[in-house]
């Protein structure tokens, strides 16, 4: 049933029912979450899924990267700890994370976007007022008395989550308002007052440090004037939500007479413990279970003032999710932590900015995630409750299945300018043709210059283009600019010929090109060599192939040459992925590599570059390595990505050793 029209809504529904269900029974948002995960594991909707052309887009493998990383480094120091049984307890949270996979698969299928996702937080917003209505009619507290709402969710989470809930229905708003569908601005703005009363009535004190920090991000959408508005509006509320507080007039007060209350004097002082536990060992902490021994030990010596208040909340945790996890787990474990904020943050954040409503409202709510979760995480054990975790884990899987599928639907406009495609070519008969046919998707014109082909390169070419041209081969630079003098478009697209345009390239370049944003335009590579298709490493680059063609010219490079922009053009990079072939087999692959290495020496050697020793290019091969495969992630990419790696530490070394070469006796020290 769920490959079906209607077990994809089966599975949107699952997704929205865990959202409204998250504050009013958290068990719903855990079950919806169970089943949307298993659900991921029918063969079935993989096939589908991969028939479609989803092909695991590179935004989600690294959210994906966030998600297990952290919980890889637990059960690291989980075995280290000799298997400890409370560690093991405390495992149940993280671990939920690594259903992050199943979660985006099932989600991708169902074909969940912006509305479901506003849907999702719109019956949260409600079930956060009904939880509060709730909560305040069962308490009844005495007229005067100050409320706290909260009942069968901890008032901070309820506080903290709902706190994002009106965050998200007011980044709902601003989408309806750009669209001028005044209906729903209104709708969401009366959500998000429902979700921010609730949150205000909770008393929860992390939330004022957070809401200025997501207003800050509402902002980011708007321009001017208009974001003037917003921050101003976040600082008016948060000047009544101070003022309406009795928890943060009595914390004021405290702090007035340098007294502070039971909560706060507790939290400094484990924090503290903590802080020693990582000072003392920075790079692999004091282990899992040596934070709660610290404490106990710090109880048992009489050097807690609240010890009893101490031992009930902070005796597994020291309510700060950093310092826990560099107590527990030293440089690493902060590391995890920060991968787990710092990634979402950066995937959704390039998208903020977008002039589709649709796009930037997704990616609002992907940045309004790590950004109140790194805020809460300052007072509280955000990702050691089970309820925190599991919200975090829907909420990431949701915003990057519908990114992708609103990126993919908002590539409709039609190109508004010419498009020269330029491709030099020698002996290229195995790749010309479909590099050729897919450039024709974008190109009005499409000029290639062949240096003397054996083979029937140039037959084939002339089945896609008249305006082919043999010439000799004065270098990749040269050439190259040969190919750009006899274009005619107002833009050019410079592309090899093992590369290919992808069908969702093509159309993005179509939607860009009717009103350019930019002089010049990146292309993400997508290499794919043994069966596989490369994200990270070097492949993982976006080389600069589309540009406005006044004023452009190509260096004169021999190889590696480079397009030399007039100053002042703008350069912004592109979704969709150029798909490049960057050779046959892995002897074709040495042998490229070399012819590019001893090429690159010779240029460098042209320069007036020198190497004295052998060592420099032992370095550099190492470093290639350690950037490629660590740095630039190429892990990602399993046996293949290491492979890639150690051909480019390869290609480095033998670069550099060339170049040495070249200062000695071919022979003999004659």
């Amino acid at each position: 049933m769920i490959p079906s029209p209607r077990g994809r809504q089966l599975l949107v529904g699952l997704a929205v029912a865990g959202f409204a269900g998250s504050l009013v029974y958290s068990s719903l948002l855990t079950a919806a979450v169970f089943l949307l995960a298993g659900a991921a594991c029918l063969p079935s909707l993989r096939r589908l899924l991969t028939a479609t052309g989803w092909g695991r887009p590179r935004e989600l493998r690294l959210l994906h990267f966030a998600c297990w990383f952290p919980v890889l480094v637990y059960v690291l120091f989980w075995a280290h700890s000799g298997f400890d049984y409370h560690a093991l307890k405390e495992l149940d949270g993280p671990a939920r994370l690594l259903l992050f996979w199943p979660l985006v698969l099932a989600l991708s299928w169902s074909g969940l976007g912006a509305r479901e996702l506003f849907h999702g937080f719109a019956l949260m917003a409600l079930g956060a007022a009904l939880h509060t209505g709730v909560s305040l009619y069962l308490a009844s507290p005495p007229l005067g008395q100050p409320l706290r709402t909260g009942l069968w969710i901890n008032p901070i989470t309820l506080g903290n989550l709902a706190l994002l809930a009106a965050t998200v229905m007011l980044s709902a708003a601003i989408c309806w308002w750009r669209q001028q569908q005044l209906c729903r601005v209104w709708l969401a703005l009366g959500l998000a007052g429902l979700a921010l009363g609730a949150a205000l009535l909770t008393q929860t004190r992390s939330n004022l440090l957070a809401l200025p920090l997501l207003f800050a991000v509402l902002s980011l959408q708007l321009s001017g004037r208009q974001r003037f508005l917003v921050l101003l509006a976040g600082g008016l509320l948060l000047v009544l939500a101070v003022a309406g507080s009795h928890r943060i007039l009595g914390t004021l007060n405290g702090l007035q007479l340098g007294e502070l209350d039971v909560q706060m004097t507790a939290r400094l002082a484990v924090w503290d413990i903590a802080w020693t536990q990582f000072a003392n060992d920075p790079w692999t902490g004091s282990g899992l279970t040596g934070y709660r021994d610290a404490v106990q030990a710090a109880v048992a010596a009489g050097a807690l003032a609240q010890p009893e208040f101490v031992l009930d909340c902070c005796a597994s945790h020291a309510h700060n999710d950093l310092l826990q996890s560099l107590a527990t787990r030293g440089v690493v474990g902060g590391l995890s932590w920060l991968m787990l904020i710092v990634i979402p943050l950066t995937v959704f954040a390039r998208y903020l900015g977008s002039a589709e409503p649709k796009v930037a409202f997704v990616a609002s709510v992907g940045v309004l995630l790590p950004v109140g979760y790194a805020v809460f995480g300052l007072t509280e054990a955000v990702f050691s409750r089970t309820l925190f975790v599991t919200f975090f884990l829907l909420t990431l899987a949701a915003c990057g299945a519908a990114l992708v599928l609103e990126l993919q639907a908002a590539c409709r406009r039609p190109r508004a300018v010419s498009v020269s495609a330029i491709v030099i070519t020698r002996d290229e008969e195995e790749h010309i043709g479909d590099c050729l046919a897919s450039v024709a998707a974008v190109a009005d014109e499409i000029i290639v210059l062949d240096s003397g082909s054996a083979d029937a390169t140039v037959a084939i070419a002339r089945q896609h283009t008249d305006k082919i041209v043999e010439t000799d081969w004065p270098g990749f630079g040269i050439q190259k600019q040969r190919a750009l003098e006899r274009a005619t478009g107002d833009w050019v697209l410079s592309i090899d010929a093992d590369e290919r345009v992808s069908p969702a390239l093509a159309a993005e370049i179509n939607h860009v090109l009717a009103a350019p944003d930019a002089d010049a335009y990146r292309l993400p590579w997508a290499v794919t060599i043994y069966g596989s298709r490369l994200d990270f490493g070097r492949s993982g680059r976006a080389p600069l192939r589309l540009f406005r063609r006044d004023g452009v010219r190509f260096s004169d490079a021999m190889v590696h040459e480079k397009i030399l922009l007039p100053e002042g053009r703008r350069v912004h990079t592109l979704r969709g992925r150029l798909v490049h072939f960057t050779h046959r087999d892995f002897g074709h692959a040495l042998q490229k590599g070399a012819q590019y290495a001893w090429l690159g020496a010779c240029e460098k050697h042209r320069q007036g570059k020198r190497v004295r020793s052998l060592i420099y290019p032992t370095v550099r091969g190492m470093l290639t390595f350690v950037q490629v495969y660590l740095l630039r992630l190429g892990f990602l990419d399993g046996q293949v990505g290491f492979l890639s790696a150690v051909l480019y530490a390869q290609v480095s070394f033998n670069k550099y050793a060339g170049l040495w070469t070249r200062d000695r006796p071919r022979y003999a020290a004659d």
